[in-house]
């Protein structure tokens, strides 16, 4: 059985070698280089763009939104932004003009001649500032989306509970930091727009040439070059790039390159929303949860792009893993006039599990009880119902994963230890904490079937299998799990199945390559399409195997010259219902569960935080393979210490300010403690062989459960990340002016 073992990685022979060809290291005979003229302020009317004439501009392809054939928007959940400026600004850096030419070094010359003159407007910077009206910009309130979910009567709780607890906590915004910057190539073959680049969701990209150029999806053809990292970067942001390279290569009549340095990308590029959540608890005496308030502000920059979709995970996982009778929660996204804030591993989820998992143990310190007893007492049993109203009833021990975490943690031994040690040193303080958390795979409610994903399974003349999705491996080990599934599910060796490359000539629309949905979603529906192709060339005998080898050649000796494809297509299960005007019901078709333990040491002499231990266990159903599982697990928990302790994304004008390696402080190796990953398996019906989710899981748990540690450590209260030394030096000196 492939399921379940550890098949080496497909792409990693190549990678190891460093022989994959990134789009960067395409050579297209008569290529362009583009580049990118940029707004100098965050918002403002444009006067005049001042070419300077000492540049021979005849020797240029120049693009601005009077170059745009159809509308000047980028297709997305609301089409408001704008492929190029026209008019005035609403962000920094908001492109304007687009340049292109043969010489790498002319481009950068000519993009330095190039001055945009405008008259400045009042900006927005804080998404919970008083408004005037000069500083509204969409609707009559900035705000871009709102969702509420009701549950209960919370009001009525509130009037009579023993105790009320009250918290408010912040969570900064976080910079990608792909390996390999945002690059397309665009140009034309065979009468057709053809874009390659580094991209997430190929059919994005398709959905925005097609509405600004206003093409058929048949005159344009988008293909996946091996990408080099994503996090969610490289799914909103890729479609207005493959706009402009595509507008520089259809003017030029020529093909156009356009790849981001890292400065330019870091700047430009779409980040993690900042987060305002604000908690309003009521309890009883044993700590049982009676009522929730949360209020949620997610910052989302100047335009819409995913910010809805953002807020909406964001508000499901609000009220964390908890068993709640009463809650409200009330979400927003407004506006600011920042660059976009978009798609980043967790989407949401992260931001308000901070905040729950620390009021978690703040109610726990108000009450006098552990916090690890408080989680116990209000952890989800079945037949209870999750803030949506959505019935728990996938069999996992949620308390039964907090029982082993703490036992692998050795978590009662080490908080005495804690203790004794900082009674005794003078300067080194140490603590551990907790965060329970749980995440959702795939697409929200009625989003999967919205999307209406396609799957084709191939059986090739010589009896191998192709595997054709829209799914893009960027890195998390997508190629290799697709391919395990339908060996796994043929009884093939590994061998005989290939993915083929995203190409949207070549393979369906089988939905983006985000929400923790390819194992769960795109798996189960590649099972059924391995059952529709043998369906197809041998219906009563051997369905496995060999059998199935020679079935298909022989398929193929009757009927050559044609395609043998089995299909599949999405469709809800009847047991999932979700009602998007309410936001209640089902809110996703399975869950992923995790307790995660960090043990930390803080040094009072710099202020630096050190995570010296991590316990990482969390139920995922079942792990295809265990290797590429950890590896998701580890990364996920290093991009989440870096976002609790380091990763400080400094705002000026509304722009990251420090938009270069030398200033932005993701952790490294010597960074990172012992990462200790452990796995529980409760299988979902939902998923090939009861696979789940898995890629965005392990983000939401590291900040809480380092700021909780640290708190520990200290005897203090912190509720904003990232706990920079400096800011840690801030707040300690203030609680002792206190």
């Amino acid at each position: 059985m492939s399921v379940g073992s550890d098949i080496p990685r497909v792409d990693g022979l190549d990678k190891l070698r460093g022989s994959t060809t990134y789009i960067d290291d395409l050579v297209i005979p008569g290529v362009l280089h583009g580049g990118t003229i940029r707004g100098p302020i965050a918002r403002g009317k444009i006067r005049r763009i001042h070419f300077d004439p000492a540049i021979n501009w005849n020797e240029f392809v120049v693009v601005d939104h009077r170059d745009i054939p159809g509308p000047n928007e980028i297709a997305m959940i609301e089409n408001d932004w704008r492929a190029l400026a026209a008019g005035d600004v609403r962000h920094k850096h908001e492109p304007i003009v687009l340049i292109a030419h043969r010489s790498i070094r002319k481009l950068r010359e000519a993009l330095r001649a190039v001055r945009v003159e405008i008259e400045p407007r009042p900006a927005v910077f804080n998404p919970r500032g008083a408004l005037t009206p000069e500083l509204i910009q969409h609707g009559d309130d900035n705000v871009f989306k709102r969702i509420d979910i009701h549950k209960g009567d919370p009001a009525a709780v509130f009037k009579q509970a023993p105790h009320v607890v009250e918290g408010e906590y912040h969570t900064g915004s976080q910079e990608h930091l792909y390996l390999e910057t945002q690059g397309m190539l665009a140009y034309r073959q065979d009468g057709r727009l053809v874009v390659r680049g580094s991209m997430q969701c190929p059919y994005f990209v398709v959905n925005a040439l097609t509405h600004l150029f206003q093409k058929t999806a048949d005159e344009v053809r988008v293909i996946q070059s091996p990408t080099g990292g994503a996090f969610g970067g490289k799914e909103d942001y890729p479609s207005l790039l493959a706009v402009h390279a595509a507008l520089l290569a259809e003017k030029a009549g020529a093909p156009v390159k356009i790849i981001y340095d890292r400065r330019e990308d870091m700047a430009a590029s779409t980040k993690r929303h900042p987060g305002y959540v604000r908690h309003r608890t009521a309890v009883d005496n044993d700590g049982r949860l009676m009522a929730m308030e949360i209020d949620v502000v997610l910052d989302a920059g100047a335009y819409v792009t995913l910010s809805p979709v953002v807020l909406s995970r964001g508000c499901i996982h609000a009220a964390g893993p908890y068993y709640c009778e009463n809650v409200h929660i009330h979400g927003e996204a407004r506006l600011t006039n920042s660059p976009p804030y978009g798609a980043f591993r967790g989407f949401g989820a992260p931001q308000t599990q901070f905040a729950v998992e620390r009021h978690m143990d703040v109610i726990a310190e108000r009450l006098g009880i552990q916090p690890a007893e408080l989680r116990r007492r209000n952890l989800l049993r079945d037949g209870q119902t999750t803030a949506t109203g959505q019935v728990f009833r996938d069999g996992t021990d949620l308390v039964g994963i907090l029982d082993r975490a703490l036992e692998l943690t050795a978590y009662d031994e080490k908080r005495k230890q804690h203790a004794a040690h900082n009674r005794a040193h003078p300067y080194l303080r140490r603590g551990v904490g907790l965060a329970c958390f749980f995440h959702g795979a795939g697409f929200t409610g009625s989003g999967e079937t919205d999307l209406a994903s396609e799957v084709w399974v191939d059986g090739l003349p010589d009896g191998r299998i192709e595997v054709l999705t829209a799914q893009t491996e960027m890195g998390q080990g997508a190629a290799t799990i697709l391919a395990q599934i339908v060996a796994d599910r043929l009884g093939l060796d590994m061998s005989q199945v290939s993915v083929a490359t995203p190409d949207t000539a070549r393979v369906p629309n089988s939905g983006p390559t985000v929400a923790s949905r390819t194992s769960m979603v795109i798996g189960k529906l590649l099972q059924q399409a391995s059952d529709d192709l043998v369906s197809r060339i041998n219906p009563t005998g051997s369905t496995t195997g060999k059998a199935v080898r020679d079935a298909i050649r022989a398929w193929h000796v009757a009927n050559p010259g044609k395609k043998l494809r089995g299909r599949a297509k999405y469709h809800q299960p009847p047991t999932i219902n979700w009602d998007e005007e309410q936001y209640r019901g089902d809110a996703y078709a399975a869950y992923a569960w995790a307790t995660h333990a960090a043990e930390v040491e803080v040094d009072l002499r710099t202020y630096v935080t050190r995570v010296t231990d991590y316990v990482a266990l969390q139920e995922v159903g079942k792990v295809i393979n265990p290797t590429l599982a950890t590896g998701q697990i580890q990364g996920g928990v290093a991009q989440g210490i870096g976002w609790a302790l380091s990763e400080e994304v400094v705002l000026e004008d509304g722009v990251m300010a420090n938009s270069q390696m030398s200033n932005y402080a993701i952790p490294v190796a010597g960074d990172l403690p012992p990462i200790r990953v452990y796995f529980e398996e409760q299988p979902t019906p939902y998923g090939p062989r009861g696979a789940k989710g898995i890629g965005e899981l392990p983000m939401d748990g590291p900040a809480p459960a380092v700021i909780n540690a640290v708190c520990a450590a200290l005897g203090t209260s912190i509720n904003a990340i990232p706990l920079t030394p400096e800011r840690l030096m801030e707040h300690l000196e203030g609680d002792d002016d206190g």
